[in-house]
């Protein structure tokens, strides 16, 4: 390590080194700054978990392009808290741009409400409609569908439950269903 005339020149030195690959050299600098770059990525972010990440990154950065550190146009520390800092604004945009989005979502989702008070109306003017053709229906086409589909009946359970051979339920069903579809696409 050359001379130093003080705790800077040091970190500059490891810095020079790390640029060649000196892990050594590098962990010097990580022990040197990561505490100053977390305490500008706190002021910044305000948010200690996404200052840690930001102190990672900027590390991670300071390691893979340490030999862009030029001595002569600063000291390590200005140019690695430069990096912080660039990188703790870059996350506070990146937070705002998704809370951004998050709003126009919710409001365009808030326009959807609408769409849905729609889609209300529409099933009750049909849940109406089949009701009006369900009522149409000869008692002998009506029960077997209403048990069997308001009360989740099979078409046994309908047979049994009206003492009523399976067979002849079932071509009740399938007449009444055929009238019910007749019936609604008459209406539509």
């Amino acid at each position: 390590m050359p001379h130093a005339s003080g705790p800077d020149s040091d970190v500059d030195a490891l810095l020079l080194r790390a640029a060649d690959g000196d892990q050594e050299a590098f962990a010097g600098v990580y022990d040197a700054l990561s505490q100053p770059v977390m305490g500008l990525a706190c002021r910044v972010l305000r948010n200690p978990a996404q200052a840690e990440e930001v102190t990672q990154d900027v590390m991670i950065e300071v390691w893979r392009t340490a030999d862009r550190f030029r001595p002569d146009r600063g000291t390590a520390k200005s140019w690695v808290l430069t990096l912080a800092h660039r990188r703790a604004v870059d996350r506070v945009r990146s937070v705002r741009a998704g809370s951004d989005r998050e709003l126009r979502a919710a409001l365009l989702s808030a326009d959807r409400e609408f769409d849905q008070v729609a889609e209300t109306v529409e099933g009750r003017d049909e849940q109406r409609r089949v009701h009006r053709c369900l009522e149409a229906l000869a008692r002998l086409q009506r029960v077997p569908l209403v048990l069997a589909y308001y009360q989740g009946m099979t078409y046994v359970e309908v047979a049994h439950s009206l003492s009523t051979p399976e067979g002849t339920v079932k071509s009740r069903m399938r007449t009444g269903l055929h009238q019910l579809r007749d019936c609604l696409e008459a209406g539509s």
